[in-house]
């Protein structure tokens, strides 16, 4: 999942980066580096990132998988069939909210088309009882699929501890920004790797700030790289899709 090259789109993605490109506040490996820093800090740590931990909770709490539950729905272990329908009702209420925070049109967008690849990759390989019951939702409409959804819940499917899901969640995503910085400002490949170098520790920092933060926190991002995010959509030309 956290390969870079995972067919989910994420190489057209730079979520506001190339708007900063075209301002030149983004010039070289320092600006980029600060740029991504400011965007794990006040961005992923408060959407994706946040989405992952509390998916990944909902669905290693007992009741919410598909195995043998005491009530009328399906469940874990012991789990009753109001704990499944607890945990279901949830993936539903972040869904929506993870819809709604993403003010930016492109990088809704990109949230829903980027998850509806990883669920399908993640029905055919790694499939399992969360992430199948969260597609169902998605094919019949009651959710739209994002990606940080779909992550948390192949990973819990096959025994990731949250903490773990967060940090390759996030890093992934510095990943495959890194390659997109390397070809759009464009950076030699040594200067991405001395940039995610960096990171590696500002990643386990944002992971230890996302594990303090509760579903209240949600959407908490910053104002101005969403106008940057906006304004990508009306920029004269354009590399990526957002």
């Amino acid at each position: 999942m956290c390969d870079s090259a995972l067919p989910t789109g994420a190489f057209a993605h730079t979520f506001g980066m190339e708007t900063y490109l075209q301002r030149g506040t983004v010039h070289d490996e320092a600006t980029f580096q600060e740029w991504l820093a400011q965007f794990v800090d006040h961005q992923l740590v408060y959407a994706d990132g946040l989405a992952v931990r509390l998916t990944a909770e909902a669905c290693a709490a007992p009741g919410t998988g598909t195995g043998t539950g005491t009530g009328t729905g399906t469940g874990t272990g012991t789990g009753t069939g109001e704990d499944a329908q607890s945990g279901i009702d949830f993936l539903i209420e972040l869904d929506g909210l993870m819809y709604a925070q993403a003010l930016p049109s492109q990088v809704r967008q990109a949230g829903l088309t980027m998850g509806k690849r990883l669920l399908d990759i993640g029905r055919l390989s790694l499939p399992g009882p969360c992430l199948e019951s969260y597609a169902a939702l998605v094919d019949a409409g009651t959710c739209h699929g994002h990606q940080a959804i779909a992550f948390g819940l192949i990973g819990t499917d096959h025994g990731v501890p949250a903490t773990s899901l967060v940090s390759a969640y996030l890093f992934s995503t510095v990943t495959a920004l890194m390659q997109n910085a390397v070809r759009g400002i464009p950076i030699g490949q040594n200067a991405g790797q001395r940039v995610l170098g960096v990171m590696r520790s500002h990643v386990t920092r944002a992971e230890a700030r996302i594990a303090q933060l509760t579903l209240d926190d949600l959407g908490a991002v910053s104002p101005g790289l969403e106008i940057a995010q906006m304004q990508h959509e009306t920029q004269r030309a354009r590399m990526f899709m957002s």
